[in-house]
């Protein structure tokens, strides 16, 4: 059909137009007047169809498709449980809101809006209200995965938003829902995957399967692709013997990684502390800052192997250095064994009692002489460096000898000679003793009462007045009877 062009505005008037007249509208043809001035409307419309019906010629502009086609609309309308797309069909198709997105419960106004261009699969023609049943989903779905088989056919990288947390890792928008396992988000583990939600990540794909409707991502693949060049650099300047400090990114049970500004390097639980440790954790946590030497860079395998304890000093050799053989030292047994006894006797720091040197005489077992927790005084007889052995002496103890430096100091120096022997406190010459602490002032109070009998009263009724000479040395010979030092 076609409109008829009868007259054109502002061209030089006609046959029947009143000269002079003012035109009221403008930009389309008007009618024409007869001599007599009578208006003649001009023809708006000729059937110029032919010999052709005009039901096939409207039919001919209806679009034919299948179920399962691609169609391509207009959004008309938007509701909250569906949106009506017009493709030209003699009726609009509907898209319910579960087929408009990948992602669950969505908002229809978030994923169209009027006046949009977008393609939806062919669900249904007429479903039992005869409505043509359209998925946005679906069709946006079939486009994904051709794109996908070729980028993973070319060993490419896909790129979309994290729309949700699931068992065992995230869900990444992608055309479709691609999976992106925990253990392969970072290139190391992560705990918490609820801030990646609305990150657009980048990942390669690992596995496909369309049978199943299954892609598996991998971002860790991708970040060490392309941080395979920096950490080449890295490896090749991070010499075995220097130090550097770094930040606790993970704790396992086999020990801690460290990360190091560009990579990540293991402390093996035998290199986290001279003591022996019972799990990671107990040394060490997540973030903590940390000083650490390296041990040896694998270039092949990429991996870097740290030490926390070769940063600290040595108990071994500081005992070493401190001590002599042939000192005397307290310590406490820790562990009875059918050939002697273990004894701490430094923080961390054990040796070993043998059954020969329990006693003078014969021992058959260790329990005979000692117990689990006790306390006692041993003697140096060997250390070994080396093999970490330092060898003690119970009854080498018992014939006295010279005290270790850190005992001699507790005790006060005053009690031992110029070569180290115990010799005791001199009581006659220390003087008056004068009570330091409340437990002191107690015992004082009651040996006072016990050797004046008559002055009990008048002893618990000034309690904290100091304690008479004779009482003082009643304390004394106390305490040199209670004292557990060796004699000399």
């Amino acid at each position: 059909m076609s409109s008829d062009a009868a007259g054109t505005p502002g061209a030089p008037a006609t046959a029947g137009e009143v000269p002079g007249t003012v035109a009221l509208l403008s930009g389309g043809p008007m009618g024409t007047f007869d001599e007599a001035g009578n208006y003649v409307p001009r023809t708006i419309v000729e059937d110029d169809l032919g010999d052709a019906v005009l039901e096939t010629a409207v039919d001919a502009t209806i679009v034919e498709f299948d179920d399962g086609d691609i169609v391509e609309g207009s959004v008309v309308k938007i509701d909250k449980d569906e949106v009506l797309l017009d493709i030209g069909f003699k009726s609009e198709g509907v898209i319910p809101s579960r087929e408009l997105s990948i992602r669950n419960d969505v908002d229809p106004d978030e994923i169209v809006s009027l006046g949009d261009r977008i393609e939806a699969l062919v669900l249904q023609k007429e479903d039992k209200e005869g409505r043509l049943v359209l998925s946005k989903k679906r069709a946006q779905y079939e486009r994904a995965w051709g794109t996908i088989e070729k980028i993973k056919d070319a060993e490419g990288v896909v790129k979309g938003p994290v729309i949700e947390v699931v068992k065992g890792g995230l869900i990444v928008d992608i055309g479709l829902r691609g999976f992106l396992p925990a253990s392969l988000v970072e290139l190391r583990r992560v705990r918490e995957l609820q801030p990646y939600v609305g990150r657009s990540i980048e990942a390669k794909i690992i596995e496909l399967d369309r049978n199943r409707n299954n892609v598996v991502l991998s971002r860790r693949a991708w970040l060490e692709e392309t941080q395979k060049e920096q950490r080449g650099e890295f490896l090749v300047n991070l010499k075995p013997g220097e130090r550097r400090r770094g930040v606790v990114s993970s704790v396992v049970n086999f020990g801690a990684f460290v990360d190091l500004g560009g990579m990540d390097g293991l402390i093996h639980v035998s290199e986290l502390s001279w003591k022996h440790v019972d799990h990671p954790s107990s040394v060490v946590s997540v973030g903590d800052e940390v000083e650490v030497e390296v041990l040896d860079v694998d270039l092949d395998k990429e991996r870097i192997s740290l030490s926390l304890k070769a940063t600290q000093t040595d108990p071994w050799q500081d005992f070493a250095n401190s001590h002599q053989v042939g000192e005397l030292v307290y310590g406490r047994i820790t562990k009875l064994v059918p050939f002697g006894a273990f004894v701490q006797v430094g923080d961390g720091i054990e040796g070993l009692v043998h059954i020969s040197e329990m006693a003078v005489h014969h021992v058959d077992l260790p329990e005979q002489v000692v117990t689990p927790g006790e306390e006692l005084w041993v003697k140096i007889i060997d250390i070994d460096l080396q093999r970490r052995r330092i060898s003690l002496s119970i009854k080498q103890a018992a014939e006295g000898g010279e005290v270790s430096e850190e005992y001699r100091e507790a005790f006060g120096e005053h009690a031992y000679d110029e070569q180290g022997n115990y010799i005791g406190y001199d009581y006659e010459a220390g003087g008056e003793f004068t009570p330091e602490t409340e437990a002191q002032a107690a015992w004082a109070e009651e040996f006072s009462a016990e050797a004046h009998p008559e002055g009990a009263a008048e002893g618990a009724a000034s309690a904290a007045a100091p304690a008479p000479e004779a009482a003082a040395a009643e304390v004394a010979d106390a305490a040199v009877v209670t004292e557990a030092v060796p004699e000399s």
